[in-house]
């Protein structure tokens, strides 16, 4: 019983904000265009630098000279968890708002330039190294970055209703707990992802290279 009910909370909580969830969606998508814009714009000498330096990672992977899982997968960590940190943080404050949106933006536009940039340097072979070092960990990070940026949209939203509007007067504890508890949540999603960046992906990234002669 308990769970149909939470269901039915979270399904009318969806419902009730989906314009939020959609614009969050589009605004990353967004950047994402953005960022494969940006790959087209640069001149062949960058492409050519930016390429020498990333053949010599795909080197390094493939003979094995990269760091280890366990500090691959705290340097995951650490980055995604900090990210969605301070989202999280600016839930909570007034101004914060307007950053949210310019992070998302990024992170959307840094995972355009990075397949972007693989696909128009390496043709199929770019596309599959992307998909077996990009995707899988991704699969998780995205939804999990997009859902914590619109929630921390709409709780910042109630914060500045409360604090400018006398007549709302709904009380934001019970609110603040369930940001807190989707801050919680997020956390153990990324420390999945990190994992599968630390031990799936290069481990995918390796077979790629030495397959593909990359």
């Amino acid at each position: 019983m308990k769970k149909r009910l939470y269901q039915s909370n979270a399904a009318s909580y969806f419902r009730e904000h989906s314009s939020i969830f959609l614009f969050i969606i589009v605004l990353f998508l967004m950047g994402v265009i953005f960022g494969a814009i940006v790959v087209n714009s640069m001149s062949f000498t960058q492409k050519e630098d930016l390429f020498y330096y990333l053949s010599q990672f795909f080197g390094q992977v493939s003979d094995g000279k990269t760091a280890g899982n366990l500090d691959l997968f705290l340097q995951s960590f650490y980055h995604n968890s900090k990210f969605i940190g301070l989202i999280w943080v600016l839930g909570i404050s007034i101004i914060g708002l307007p950053i949210i949106l310019i992070l998302l933006f990024v992170k959307g536009m840094v995972v355009g330039f990075t397949v972007g940039f693989l696909v128009s340097q390496m043709g199929w072979k770019g596309f599959t190294l992307a998909f077996v070092s990009i995707l899988p960990q991704n699969v998780i990070i995205i939804p999990v970055f997009i859902i914590m940026a619109a929630f921390s949209v709409i709780f910042s939203m109630r914060m500045i209703k409360r604090q400018f509007i006398k007549k709302f007067a709904e009380p934001i504890l019970p609110f603040f707990k369930g940001y807190i508890f989707a801050f919680i949540a997020a956390v153990l999603f990324l420390s999945a992802a990190s994992g599968i960046e630390a031990y799936l992906s290069p481990w995918l990234m390796k077979t790629i290279i030495g397959t593909a002669d990359l």
